[in-house]
């Protein structure tokens, strides 16, 4: 089992440490694809997936789920949280085992997600269908200091159930795709928002594993040049055993291409701190 670099109340003292009104963001990579996002005091939660249930609901079938990751945190515990996005219904970015304890911690919550998901929404966690924040291809929501607009994921096609999220506060651009793969238009669609950093995905589409593909370590490098990203973090590995990749095979793709990224271990903390220096270097 592969352990957090910071876990529990460890990752806690790294969050409060850190929370500061400087102009800079913090991101936290807390497992698969979910990040805590920091800025000036706020805080959002693209995608959390800080529970076992896929772990148990597939126990005794033919597509175990085995952890590699240990969890790195009681969703209860952050208590701080302003917004969460759910990019798409499958378990490991729509979890009521995560987003329960999130909303009882949180009780001013908001979930932003595709429109086209509200009522499943509703349904897995026994809210009103007004509870979530649903968002169209193009539109976007302001809450807090957090300006979201959603922008089409593949999953494994283009459909108005699947959906990225780039963020702007502040200054800065933070894309995170969701479950996506590549689609014709894709980098043109991204570019003009002058993405800071892209949260994508490196597991690749893998027919035998039975599961909607992602992008690849290659795939993802180069749509991080293409759209013109500053840095770029992998996700989406070494939480299930069966569906995962391994961030060297990102890395030499990103190197040969120079693209700018940062692997990050599970509970790592990143800081936009490091764009300016990277550029005054």
């Amino acid at each position: 089992m592969i352990e957090p670099l910071l876990r529990d109340e460890h990752l806690l003292d790294d969050i409060d440490a850190a929370n500061c009104i400087d102009g800079h963001f913090r991101l936290w990579w807390l497992g698969q694809s979910g990040f805590l996002l920091q800025f000036d005091g706020h805080h959002l939660l693209f995608d959390p997936y800080l529970s076992e249930s896929l772990t148990r609901k597939y126990a005794a079938t033919d597509k175990p789920h085995v952890r590699m990751t240990a969890r790195i945190i009681d969703p209860f515990r952050l208590n701080f949280v302003e917004v969460v996005t759910s990019s798409h219904i499958h378990t490991d970015h729509l979890d009521g085992e995560t987003l329960g304890p999130l909303m009882l911690a949180n009780p001013a919550l908001k979930l932003v997600a595709p429109e086209a998901n509200r009522k499943a929404i509703a349904d897995r966690l026994n809210v009103d269908f007004s509870f979530p924040v649903g968002l169209d291809d193009g539109e976007s929501v302001t809450i807090d200091v957090f300006r979201i607009t959603a922008v089409p994921a593949a999953h494994d096609e283009v459909a108005p159930n699947c959906m990225g999220f780039v963020v702007r506060f502040g200054h800065w651009t933070v894309y995170h795709s969701g479950d996506t793969r590549l689609y014709p238009g894709m980098a043109e669609r991204l570019k003009p928002f002058g993405i800071d950093v892209a949260l994508l995905p490196i597991n690749g589409a893998h027919p035998e594993r039975r599961v909607a593909g992602n992008l690849d370590p290659q795939e993802a490098a180069q749509l991080s040049r293409d759209i013109g990203a500053a840095c770029t973090i992998p996700c989406h590995y070494e939480m299930f055993s069966f569906n995962t990749a391994d961030p060297r095979d990102f890395a030499a793709a990103a190197d040969r291409i120079g693209q700018r990224y940062a692997i990050l271990r599970c509970g790592e903390r990143w800081s936009s701190q490091s764009l300016i220096k990277s550029a005054t270097q």
